[in-house]
């Protein structure tokens, strides 16, 4: 029950996003909770893993290479020729490329669990985007905006070490020596992986409910072919170089999914209010899609793995 439950997880999604835009102040004072379920996500995550995985991944640089290319080569690009092509303003440019220049979100690594991806892949490339974003963020803003964005290294930093590294670490560690225990369990922890980033979604929609209701149909539009461009091409590149399907789920997911906060607060801070919006739409467009893509690959994944079993 508790697997099929899981599997439905882009169902909830809906259910919850529904109801999280007709009745947003249900979820508008869950706000201080967004950070705690992130880390109570990220332990479950841990819960799966152990240090050897960790081992296996540093031996592949060449493809933690290939993802930081895609998210800081094909994102910002793909974000300024597309809200060209769609005659936004420029403040509304200015929020598009800076989603673009973001680096991973760590939604994504959640996201990567859900899909059965290599979520320690997704976390080593989460954390190289978000200490390469210290130069490339201000770099890909002069490039294509002719304004330099000052970056709060510190601040993010510190947020990645409390909200990922962290939690991440104590479940790999717990599950390294107490994996012969856990494992007769190890579904509960996609399951409460599961209930947290559903929630998570349903109050960023009540956050943003009033945006989401005054902002335009090409914006929007423009923030979907935003996040597909590198959900496909983040899938398609590696594929079309040999890699496993495993990890071009990864880079599919880990480019196509931006920390689109930091984009929200510097848009806010460096140019204004409605720079600010495509940010807070992709914010919760990129966990939906997300959502879907993670609901479809774990489906398929069990699918195929209890034909095997036949």
């Amino acid at each position: 029950m508790i697997h099929l439950l899981t599997r439905l997880f882009p169902l909830w999604a809906i259910l919850l996003s529904t109801t999280a835009f007709f009745f947003p102040t249900l979820f508008v004072g869950l706000k201080p909770a967004i950070i705690p379920l992130l880390s109570v996500v990220m332990f479950c995550m841990g819960m799966t893993l152990k240090w050897s995985d960790f081992r296996e991944t540093v031996k592949s640089p060449k493809i933690i290479l290939i993802g930081v290319l895609l998210q800081y080569f094909v994102m910002p690009l793909s974000a300024y020729l597309i809200s060209k092509s769609f005659g936004l303003s420029p403040e509304y440019i200015a929020g598009m490329v800076l989603v673009g220049s973001s680096a991973g979100g760590m939604a994504s690594n959640v996201i990567c669990y859900l899909a059965r991806g290599n979520v320690t892949l997704s976390i080593t490339l989460t954390l190289a985007s978000t200490l390469i974003a210290v130069f490339a963020m201000p770099a890909l803003s002069l490039l294509y905006l002719h304004q330099i964005v000052h970056v709060p290294f510190l601040k993010i930093l510190f947020s990645i070490l409390q909200m990922v590294l962290v939690p991440v670490l104590v479940g790999t560690t717990i599950n390294t020596f107490l994996s012969t225990r856990i494992r007769k369990i190890g579904y509960v922890f996609s399951f409460v992986s599961t209930i947290a980033i559903v929630v998570i979604i349903g109050i960023i929609i009540g956050l943003n409910q009033t945006k989401l209701k005054d902002v335009g149909f090409v914006i929007i539009c423009a923030v979907m072919v935003h996040n597909m461009c590198g959900l496909l091409i983040g899938f398609w590149l590696p594929k079309s170089l040999g890699y496993d399907n495993r990890t071009c789920r990864t880079l599919s997911i880990e480019v196509g999914m931006q920390n689109s906060g930091l984009s929200v607060a510097l848009a806010i801070k460096h140019f204004s209010v409605m720079a600010a919006i495509p940010g807070a739409l992709f914010s919760i467009w990129h966990n939906l899609s997300g959502s879907f893509l993670a609901g479809y690959w774990s489906f398929k994944g069990s699918r195929k793995k209890a034909e095997k079993n036949r």
